[in-house]
């Protein structure tokens, strides 16, 4: 008891701040980000900031279905975050948190509908906070979704200092006989490539590796072959495709698959929508190169295949149609983003081969 005793004096009075978790903080946090999160409420939603779940009406929405069926997808931002920290920059990984989700789930034709985050970190700092759920909010409400809940997560012994990691998940909804999951595709369809603008939310371990342990860059410098500074050139948001895609559903133009390219690149991710006796063949000269993918090939010296499967080079999403659906594909989407003949499918053994 008595050396107890000594060391209560010793330390002072213990509480869950002296253990590294401010509930005063997060509270402020919460205040915070009230009005950003309210501000991407529909109608549906019947719950306020701090319930224990979220109550979100299903009955408006399910009456424009004859079959609805529900669309989920979890993903987070990767070591994009190191970035931010390392620019004091947090006002754009809460947009891509969005991207890199709702992306997963419009591939198979279903409108996001929901947003929930998960925001871990060692230290909680409010303002930060209130910046990254401040750009998703944004996000959210440019893509028509209810970011209804999230979990702020302060965790000193897990994080190393300065830390954070972003987790969303976003659920949508789609027309059962109108989901889309590339059962359909044949040889001689058309592989239509939407333009991505840098990195998006993948390779940015071997971005870092090459760039500043490699290179020896830091965030502000300048490589001539880039318009702005490596850390804004490596933060540039993932793009959000709902409004692409549904601008081409809407147009009755058919698509008989989609894959978002995330990690893996297109040679990972264009097999996961390919039936059995499929193959892709993907002419690499069709689309212009984004500078920062030939920085990083040259610094590294990365080889063109690893290059493929680590990052997106240049193409965001693709899309397999018929050839007689191109044309109106591509005028659909003439306002929004170019779109590019990338390749074409043969058949094969569900494999994407790059020329």
């Amino acid at each position: 008891m008595g050396k107890w005793l000594k060391r209560q004096v010793i330390m002072g009075k213990i509480n869950y701040k002296s253990a590294g978790v401010d509930i005063d903080a997060g509270n402020d946090a919460v205040e915070l980000i009230k009005s950003s999160i309210k501000s991407t409420f529909s109608a549906n939603v019947l719950t306020g900031i701090g319930s224990f779940g979220s109550l979100y009406d299903l009955k408006p929405i399910l009456n424009e279905y004859d079959n609805p069926v529900m669309v989920q997808s979890i993903d987070g931002v990767g070591t994009k975050t190191i970035i931010a920290k390392k620019m004091n920059k947090y006002d754009t990984i809460g947009i891509d948190l969005l991207s890199a989700a709702s992306n997963d789930i419009i591939v198979m034709g279903a409108k996001p509908i929901t947003f929930l985050d998960y925001i871990a970190n060692d230290k909680l700092n409010p303002k930060i906070i209130e910046t990254i759920v401040s750009g998703m909010a944004g996000a959210c409400r440019e893509n028509g979704v209810s970011l209804v809940g999230g979990e702020t997560a302060e965790m000193p012994d897990v994080y190393l200092e300065g830390e954070h990691d972003l987790v969303g998940i976003v659920t949508g909804i789609v027309e059962k006989d109108k989901i889309i999951d590339g059962s359909k595709i044949v040889p001689g369809d058309v592989v239509l490539g939407l333009p991505s603008n840098g990195l998006h939310t993948n390779g940015y371990s071997l971005a870092r590796k090459i760039l500043f342990d490699v290179g020896g860059y830091k965030v502000d410098d300048e490589i001539s072959e880039l318009d702005r500074s490596v850390g804004h050139t490596l933060l540039e948001p993932h793009i959000n495709y709902t409004t692409h895609i549904f601008s081409i559903i809407d147009s009755s133009a058919q698509i008989k698959g989609m894959a978002h390219i995330t990690g893996g690149g297109l040679i990972e991710n264009i097999p996961r929508i390919l039936p059995t006796n499929i193959s892709v063949l993907i002419d690499k000269e069709s689309w212009p190169t984004i500078p920062i993918f030939n920085v990083m090939q040259s610094i590294g010296k990365v080889e063109s295949k690893e290059m493929f499967r680590a990052f997106n080079m240049g193409i965001g999403m693709i899309l397999v149609v018929d050839k007689s659906n191109c044309d109106k594909i591509k005028s659909t989407l003439d306002p929004i983003s170019q779109v590019y003949e990338i390749g074409k499918v043969v058949s094969g053994k569900k494999e994407v081969i790059i020329q």
